[in-house]
């Protein structure tokens, strides 16, 4: 939905449309001028500042151009994001979005904005210990059994031999642990032994290679496949293997961030998952407009007692990535992933 660990400035982005009060079609719809809060967790996956943020704010202002959102990013510091949720609060916003750096620190900044009667909405990765109003995501167990079941298939398909590395994502982080849940639903019965498995600190795809690069030494010519959680992980996986000067076997990933739609063009990358931000992005505005409004939106659905809406993601490998690409809602382009370097390979797999 993270391919080094750095220490992160966290930006506040402010964006103030003014507009009228009806609801005109295309002009904005009512609200007033709630501020809302939409905090992401780190800079590390280039998602949150390229398109989650800018999706939401645009989807904001088409619901209600009066109101204010109040965009910071913690940089991987759950201290940091709990003084900035704090400082929310402190500016009268009327609902905090929040993707939280840690699941079970998050839920402080639950229960202080609850107090408050101020709604949050958990984004992309859910608050288990502390019930927030909503949670808005892709379906993170489905995501872990999507990635690691099309890497089982294929490995079938080839009459591979050898094991399987599994490479989570952090431990402090509760979508990372319904990915991992979801990725032995499919590789525990799949007949392909466990060789190891990782969870991965922060996300870090140092840490990540670092670990890869042991298993590597521990287990030679004996990694059939690598399931890792997310791109940044996956990346990180196909590092090590280059860096010992062994063939890369299928590795999966996760966020269909561009470097890895490019890697599976290349054939570096065995899969990713496309779970298109703006539909989450655009599903958080409405109902953080709806809670600003002073409603309770009903969930479609329900996890960790949270009423919820999860979406359905689609795995791209190199049979499905041109199709894809041409999907409206898909955050590349072809000129954004065709550049010169890929381009033979693009021409390849028809993608135009």
């Amino acid at each position: 939905m993270r391919l080094r660990a750095m220490a992160a400035v966290a930006l506040l982005v402010t964006t103030t449309v003014a507009c009228g009060a009806d609801n005109e079609a295309g002009g904005g719809g009512g609200g007033g001028d709630a501020k809302i809060a939409f905090l992401m967790p780190d800079i590390a996956s280039t998602r949150y500042e390229q398109y989650d943020a800018p999706l939401f704010k645009a989807k904001m202002k088409e619901l209600c151009g009066g109101c204010e959102v109040l965009y910071q990013n913690a940089g991987a510091d759950p201290a940091k994001q709990q003084q900035q949720a704090n400082s929310m609060l402190a500016q009268g916003v009327k609902a905090i979005v929040i993707d939280p750096v840690d699941s079970a620190a998050a839920a402080s900044i639950v229960q202080a904005a609850q107090a408050q009667s101020i709604p949050v909405i958990a984004y992309d990765r859910p608050i288990p210990d502390k019930k927030a109003d909503y949670y808005v995501s892709f379906d993170n167990e489905k995501i872990g059994q999507l990635i690691a079941q099309s890497l089982v298939d294929e490995l079938k398909a080839a009459k591979a031999t050898g094991g399987i590395l599994q490479v989570n994502g952090s431990p402090t982080d509760a979508a990372a642990g319904l990915i991992k849940k979801g990725i032995h639903s499919a590789v525990d019965p799949s007949g392909f032994k466990l060789l190891a498995e990782f969870d991965t600190p922060g996300w870090q795809p140092p840490k990540a290679q670092e670990w890869v690069g042991g298993q590597i030494t521990r287990f030679p010519n004996q990694i059939a496949g690598v399931v890792a959680a997310n791109d940044g992980t996956g990346g990180a996986s196909i590092a090590a293997f280059k860096a010992a000067g062994t063939k890369v076997p299928p590795v999966t990933g996760n966020d269909a961030e561009l470097a890895a739609i490019q890697r599976v063009i290349a054939g570096d990358q065995f899969n990713t998952i496309s779970k298109p931000i703006k539909i989450v992005a655009d599903a958080a505005a409405v109902v953080a407009h709806e809670f600003a409004q002073g409603n309770k939106p009903a969930g479609k659905t329900t996890l960790f007692d949270t009423p919820s809406e999860l979406f359905t993601p689609t795995v791209v490998t190199q049979k499905n990535v041109a199709e894809v690409l041409a999907t409206p809602d898909f955050a590349l382009k072809v000129a954004d992933v065709c550049t010169a370097e890929y381009k033979a390979a693009c021409d390849k797999l028809g993608i135009k």
